[in-house]
């Protein structure tokens, strides 16, 4: 079906356009404002039904604004379910700058997805990147500033590479369709890039560590709901079934875990336990058939869900106690009674128990691994199912609310927290316990797995056992890694001895090219990164910023222009 859109604008522009209108509204008002928006949009959305809508033609090249199928009608509706409970979650922040970025971000994020073309795509990544920063900002603390930055520049830079990628695909083939590609050719190849920077593949995953963390309470919900979930979905329309995926995804299953169990800050656990759970849908991905894909796209949907409620948790934490440090936490189940009931509901979810809903979309993957006997893959996926327990199952609950008492005595969250909290809470149990009512129906295949079975229920169960009775023996034993205060630089090691050893080249080069023009070119960049590094800072995150922001980020930035202005000749 093909057709025209109401007003000619596309769902997501109803978000955009109505977010210009929020620094002029106050109280109530604005409060009605933000959230009649994504209701609207999303009816707009249901209006349209399936097909191609608003086709315009560009240089001779056909561009499709709004594609609704299997896929992208999914992903549109968890979009605009989790803006809405964000932005309800938000009402105590009462800040125009907040609900503005988040109503353009989640915006970005429904267009994005039902972009039909890569040039639409394009548009809509690089208003992600510019729209979400300001939720990071937002907060007002250096360190926010200075994470918000390299957020922006690694953002920003993976659209570069994208572009670069599209205009090297549209010469090869002549069209910018954005649908099944294969890698191989240097188009193809750099939009993998573009989108795994935004999924956060290893190595290329440190700007979510650093910013999500440093955002404001509600700001890190929005933040956990929309980026890496477009990359997702750019993963499942543009390479399904590539190889590579399924090894990339296996590592990001693993690596975060370790980082996760010795960190400090909760929100910082969680952004590793972000790229963990992401690492299932990248595994699901690259397996490519139909059982895969469908529990990649479920498990993201429910991902947004209960990584959401465990973000505003931990939002609720910071906002009562102005702190996310298991180091300073603990006890608070006494004050925030409900705010802990819900961590846990999402905490269950997460560590996939039966009649939540990880467990019902985790294990399609897994499941989906062994029908392509893939035994070892599952069992990589085994050991991150059960790492998961530990550090966002029992981590988050336990050194938030019912860890060794620090003595903080608080309220409880607001009633509008309680709110966003118990819906995403009940979705999670929903979509758990009746995955047949919403979930199956509406995944990009038709689905005939079967979660609740004994030998599945009773599997679970006894990993599930044996994480917890590790945890504890752990605790018993004082051979857990003890909660104190600390940076874990994690990849950041290896990009600030890169950037060392890039400056000491760059004054090699200057000295043998001393006395030339040359000289001048290359000293003037020397300062420059000298300036970077002198900006950043000597320590923590302030140091963390700027090896990847100047040695890895604005290479690929460089290249990405380059070979843009190469195919534009």
């Amino acid at each position: 079906m093909t057709g025209s859109l109401p007003g000619g604008l596309p769902p997501a522009a109803v978000m955009i356009l109505g977010a210009l209108l929020v620094p002029a509204l106050r109280g109530r008002i604005r409060s009605a404002w933000v959230l009649l928006l994504p209701v609207v949009s999303l009816l707009l959305l249901v209006s349209l039904g399936e097909g191609e809508f608003g086709r315009v033609s560009i240089f001779s090249y056909e561009l499709t604004l709004v594609r609704i199928d299997g896929l992208s009608r999914l992903f549109g509706w968890l979009f605009h379910i989790a803006a809405l409970i964000g932005l309800i979650f938000a009402r105590r922040a009462k800040s125009r700058l907040e609900d503005a970025s988040a109503l353009v971000y989640a915006g970005a994020a429904i267009g994005a997805v039902q972009a039909g073309d890569l040039i639409t795509l394009f548009v809509f990544w690089e208003l992600l990147a510019l729209s979400s920063v300001f939720l990071v900002w937002a907060r007002g603390a250096e360190r926010s500033y200075r994470a918000g930055m390299r957020y922006l520049i690694v953002q920003v830079g993976s659209g570069v590479i994208l572009l670069a990628g599209i205009i090297a695909h549209a010469r090869v083939t002549g069209s910018v369709a954005f649908d099944l590609m294969e890698t191989g050719t240097l188009g193809t190849n750099l939009i993998l890039l573009g989108f795994g920077i935004k999924a956060a593949f290893p190595l290329l995953h440190n700007w979510l560590t650093d910013a999500y963390p440093e955002a404001t309470y509600s700001g890190a919900v929005f933040l956990s709901a929309f980026t890496t979930k477009v990359a997702v979905y750019a993963l499942a329309r543009g390479f399904q079934g590539e190889e590579l995926l399924i090894y990339v995804g296996v590592l990001m299953t693993l690596f975060p875990i370790f980082y996760a169990v010795i960190e400090n800050d909760l929100r910082r656990v969680l952004g590793y336990s972000m790229i963990n759970q992401i690492g299932f849908m990248v595994c699901g991905i690259g397996i490519g058939t139909e059982l895969a894909v469908n529990g990649a796209v479920a498990h993201a949907f429910n991902d947004v869900l209960f990584k959401g409620l465990l973000f505003m948790s931990t939002g609720a934490l910071l906002y009562r106690t102005g702190t996310t440090k298991c180091s300073e936490l603990g006890g608070l189940y006494k004050s925030m009674p409900k705010t802990a009931a819900l961590c846990v509901v999402g905490a269950a979810s997460i560590a996939a128990f039966p009649l939540f809903s990880g467990f019902v979309s985790k294990s399609m993957v897994m499941a989906a691994a062994l029908e392509q006997n893939l035994d070892i893959v599952w069992v990589f996926l085994l050991f991150a199912s059960a790492g998961v327990l530990h550090h966002a199952g029992i981590k988050i609950p336990f050194y938030g609310f019912f860890g060794p008492d620090s003595g903080i005595r608080t309220k409880e969250a607001p009633t509008s927290m309680l709110i966003a909290m118990g819906t995403a809470a009940f979705l999670c149990v929903f979509n758990g316990t009746f995955p047949y009512a919403f979930l199956y129906p509406n995944l990009p295949y038709e689905v005939t797995y079967v979660p609740f079975t004994s030998a599945h229920v009773i599997s679970q169960l006894q990993l599930l056992f044996f994480a917890v009775l590790a945890f504890v023996w752990l605790r018993l034993s004082d051979r857990e890694p003890h909660e104190l205060p600390s940076t874990n630089l994690d990849a950041d090691w290896l990009y600030r001895h890169v950037g060392r050893g890039a400056a000491l080249a760059v004054g090699r080069v200057a000295w043998a090219l001393r006395g030339s023009v040359a000289t001048r070119a290359v000293a003037t960049t020397g300062n420059v990164v000298g300036a970077a590094r002198r900006h950043m800072g000597p320590q923590g995150v302030l140091a963390r910023t700027w090896p990847t922001g100047t040695s890895v980020i604005w290479v690929a930035v460089l290249l990405g222009v380059l070979l843009l202005l190469y195919y534009a000749r």
